[in-house]
């Protein structure tokens, strides 16, 4: 990376913390290019040479909160070894959600509940947040392909999982997160599961 390309991305970073920060201290319709750019300490024209809207930059902090879980999960000793697990485990206990991949990212969603907040009133950012590209590739690909799921199909399965776990996930963020994680884990557990009942397990 030149000289260029670095400040380039320094500037980004900067206003992706400034964006960050006024999300912590009011609703995203709230937040305004001119305030953003003040606490980023860069001008307007700085601000569009990188994003046409404010939408562009929410996406750009989802998209890059969810690059970080992915590389924390690839890196999780538990949940590498669930992964390594896929391919010889008995196939009851290859459930598409389970706490062990549950409560990390409900733990990350928490500590970064300003940016998801925001991006559950945004669609852009919404397409960003739904993206599980690492997830499905380590998990849930494997885990179809062992109950010989048909290829042509598994789009939909996801789809299902996915905008299903979602919408817990944004009902609890926009409450501010504040049950305890376990708790909503276990509620997205038993509404996947209904036979695994709730509390007590």
């Amino acid at each position: 990376m030149n000289r260029n390309e670095s400040r380039y991305f320094a500037t980004a970073r900067k206003m992706d913390d400034a964006f960050v920060e006024l999300l912590q201290e009011k609703p995203l319709e709230y937040v305004t290019v001119k305030e953003i750019c003040q606490r980023a300490g860069v001008n307007r024209s700085t601000f569009y040479l990188h994003y046409q809207t404010i939408g562009d930059l929410l996406a750009e902090c989802v998209e890059g909160a969810n690059a970080a879980f992915l590389s924390y999960f690839e890196h999780d000793e538990r949940s590498q070894d669930f992964a390594a697990r896929i391919g010889t485990a008995p196939l009851e206990e290859l459930v598409l959600v389970k706490p062990d991949l549950l409560v990390p990212y409900l733990s990350f969603v928490r500590d970064n509940r300003a940016v998801f907040a925001a991006a559950f009133t945004s669609p852009e950012a919404m397409e960003s947040a739904a993206k599980f590209e690492g997830l499905y590739r380590h998990i849930l690909e494997p885990i179809l392909d062992r109950f010989g799921y048909p290829v042509d199909e598994r789009r939909y399965a996801i789809s299902f999982y996915i905008k299903g776990i979602m919408a817990v996930i944004q009902d609890w963020a926009e409450a501010g997160c504040a049950e305890p994680v376990e708790k909503i884990a276990d509620v997205i557990e038993h509404c996947v599961r209904p036979e695994t009942g709730m509390g007590g397990r």
